[in-house]
């Protein structure tokens, strides 16, 4: 356990694959990702038992992949032809996804992730064209020349940053929306949607542990601040509601259920709606 700590963003993928290589084990699995495990390693075994409440963040990534991979399908149907996935880590959609051999799948991400990930995949085939570009998003002068190249090459372009956003100041998001609302070939965006109450739980669960990269994204309106930059909401799709479509609710500890059963004695049906609604992802489009 000496590295459980997470230690920067980057850290995350580890701890994310993990749970999508535990997914794939299941009998009744959602998806396969067959090189998960292989990507995750001790290391993100390592840091999921360092943390609580790991129940939850098992669902929640089960959750989020099936609902960024029916967004993916969905923009694929309509004519996207180039993927642009900023803050790549450890995802392995081109190599699992049945995607069209003419799709371009482009990663990005810090050095070390493209390094090390081209290391553990090589001999692996992709399903789709794959490119992989070194970049610090932080960058802004080199993201401008990058988004502006691969906007050139796109028809359709769709924006993909799962697990990114949270980590990144209201400033930072600002100024990469109106980045991305310039790409003339840029047809839609999938972001994370954290309400405040999750956000304000995740700093009471797990604020020690993730003290190096604590969440930064809290606009006081989130749909608000992305109309205000130029990206329309098209579709939100939330846990809980995804999860019960699927037929996989959060199981929670007894415990868990029985203080959530007497909170509800004494919430409003207005609030407990609100409550499930408490995360999930959105598909955006520029107006």
């Amino acid at each position: 356990m000496a590295h459980a700590l997470i230690e920067n963003v980057s850290d995350t993928a580890f701890w994310v694959a993990h749970y999508r290589a535990l997914e794939s084990q299941r009998s009744d699995a959602l998806f396969h990702d067959p090189l998960a495990g292989l990507l995750a390693g001790d290391r993100g075994k390592d840091i999921a038992q360092s943390m609580p409440g790991w129940f939850a963040t098992n669902w929640a990534v089960v959750i989020r992949t099936c609902i960024i991979d029916d967004f993916i399908r969905l923009v694929t149907s309509n004519g996207v032809d180039i993927v642009l996935n900023l803050g790549a880590g450890l995802d392995t959609r081109p190599y699992r996804m049945d995607i069209s051999d003419v799709l371009l799948w482009i990663e990005a991400d810090y050095p070390q992730v493209i390094a090390f990930k081209e290391k553990k995949l090589s001999g692996q085939n992709p399903r789709c064209r794959l490119e992989r570009i070194k970049l610090d998003l932080a960058n802004v002068p080199n993201r401008r020349r990058m988004f502006a190249s691969v906007n050139a090459r796109a028809k359709k372009l769709l924006i993909l940053m799962e697990g990114v956003l949270p980590y990144l100041s209201v400033e930072g998001v600002a100024s990469l929306a109106e980045d991305l609302k310039a790409l003339d070939h840029a047809r839609y965006w999938i972001v994370d949607y954290f309400s405040p109450y999750v956000i304000k739980f995740r700093q009471r669960m797990l604020g020690k542990r993730m003290q190096n990269v604590p969440f930064k994204f809290k606009p006081e309106n989130w749909f608000g601040f992305f109309e205000a930059h130029g990206w329309h909401l098209r579709e939100i799709r939330y846990l809980t509601e995804e999860g019960d479509r699927l037929h996989r609710p959060m199981r929670l500890p007894m415990l868990f259920q029985i203080a959530s059963s007497i909170r509800r004695c004494f919430v409003s049906k207005e609030r407990q709606a609100a409550l499930r609604r408490f995360a999930g992802y959105a598909l955006l489009v520029p107006e």
